[in-house]
């Protein structure tokens, strides 16, 4: 069957951040492109992930910042925090977003199909009674939260429902050990809330650098979030004034006005017709893949959270682009999962690149470790206690730095351009050599003479 008996070349599903670009890529190499989304433009991370969360974030770090004010002169009264308005204002942007990224899918002629779409075969997906045809198909609906099922679960709010809660809860739970927990934790402890946050394991942030972890739990509590590791929930209760009660799994109870659950995410696949095509799962519910993006229907394709790999935005958007070019720009391109800069936005953020001491100490045969702790000069003056902490990781043989970390003030943007010099093969002489910017927090990366091992 040639491609021109086909509706379209590329039928995305999914207008998430790797089918949006995925489609716009190739709709600019000629390709003809219909993405279909059944909720929102954009997906998680506009509608109900990156963009709301940072948003929130930096509302949250005001009450702080509105403290610190005082010790440089500026007498304030006591501000108040109006959770309606950050709200509706974040509605709004959302809103906004949404029509850019109609705007941007027309302007580079990708149709877009409102509403659910479900295989019919291998090279048809129907929508709204309707059916399109395509020479080949793309799954990027990424992934959902998951709350598990126990007395009283229905209690509980997911991250999806978190940003639009009707009134402000004083108290909050959060329940979860992964960055999103920590990052609402701190959210909500800083716009006011009594918070406390629950994870059934020793110590938060799993796969993160150990030093960084226990440095951030410290750093986290001292802000005020009660933090309760070890320790899981059993039941929720709904009282008669509304709030809940969580009764853990060692017999105490807590009283809260809100229970959120960011226990982790499941692959988005539920009615998409799956029984009507060969695409293989791995255990964990996620699409399997091969070279390209090809699920084990050669057609069809899949990318971005719903394949298991990092659920990152800019690593879903960085794939959209590799299977365009590869497949529609004769222009064969793979995605560097190496050396991927991330952010934790707690308070304080975490920023991370390249490998943990723990993973380096298993890559290389001898390492070299450089850390620093310090209390950053701002709080000095504004009398915050919060303190900074950072780290190098050398491979002692080439003198290449595999992994930097940092907790402390703007870590994620101070990382970004620390990754760029990793991804290029910086050494820890080039490091050394480069002429710091007096007086930053930053330059403490280029001034590390004395190693820890």
């Amino acid at each position: 069957m040639s491609t021109t008996q086909y509706d379209f070349d590329l039928l995305i599903i999914g207008a998430g951040s790797g089918g949006v670009r995925a489609s716009r890529m190739a709709a600019s190499f000629g390709a003809k492109v219909a993405v279909i989304e059944d909720r929102y433009m954009g997906g998680t991370c506009v509608n109900v992930g990156c963009v709301p969360k940072k948003l929130y974030v930096y509302a949250s770090e005001y009450r702080n910042a509105f403290k610190d004010a005082q010790g440089f002169g500026w007498s304030t009264s006591a501000p108040s925090f109006d959770w309606p308005t950050l709200r509706d204002n974040k509605i709004e942007e959302i809103s906004r977003l949404n029509g850019v990224y109609d705007t941007m899918l027309g302007g580079a002629g990708v149709e877009v199909i409102n509403g659910r779409g479900r295989f019919v075969d291998n090279h048809t997906v129907a929508v709204n009674e309707q059916q399109y045809t395509a020479e080949r198909i793309m799954i990027a609906t990424g992934t959902w939260p998951y709350i598990p099922e126990f007395p009283g679960s229905e209690y509980a709010i997911s991250s999806n429902e978190v940003f639009d809660l009707a009134e402000f809860p004083k108290r909050m739970l959060v329940v979860g050990g992964g960055y999103i927990a920590v990052e609402f934790a701190g959210i909500f402890n800083g716009l006011g809330a009594q918070t406390t946050q629950l994870y059934r394991g020793p110590l938060f942030l799993r796969g993160f650098d150990e030093d960084i972890r226990e440095f951030a739990a410290k750093e986290i509590a001292a802000s005020g979030v009660d933090l309760r590791f070890n320790s899981n929930i059993a039941a929720i209760e709904k009282q008669s004034d509304g709030s809940l009660k969580a009764l853990l799994e060692d017999g105490s109870t807590i009283e809260t006005d809100a229970i959120l659950y960011a226990t982790g995410r499941k692959p988005h696949l539920q009615d998409l017709g799956f029984d009507h095509v060969n695409v293989a799962l791995n255990d964990n519910g996620t699409i399997k893949i091969g070279d390209n993006f090809q699920t084990s229907e050669p057609n069809i394709y899949a990318l971005g959270d719903i394949t298991g790999g990092m659920e990152l935005t800019p690593v879903a958007l960085a794939e959209g682009m590799a299977f365009a070019k590869t497949l529609y720009n004769n222009e064969p391109t793979t995605v560097d999962y190496d050396t991927i800069p991330t952010a934790v936005f707690c308070q304080p953020n975490i920023g991370t690149c390249g490998l943990s001491e723990q993973q380096a100490r298993e890559h290389y045969s001898d390492i070299t470790v450089y850390d620093s702790n310090f209390r950053a000069m701002k709080h000095t003056i504004g009398g915050r206690m919060e303190r900074t902490y950072m780290k190098l990781i050398v491979e002692t043989k080439t003198d290449r730095v595999v992994g930097i970390h940092m907790v402390g003030e703007d870590a994620g943007e101070i990382i970004q351009g620390m990754a760029v010099a990793m991804k290029a093969g910086a050494t820890k002489a080039t490091f050394d050599s480069t002429i710091g910017i007096h007086p930053t927090a930053a330059e403490e990366f280029v001034t590390m003479r004395t190693s820890r091992t």
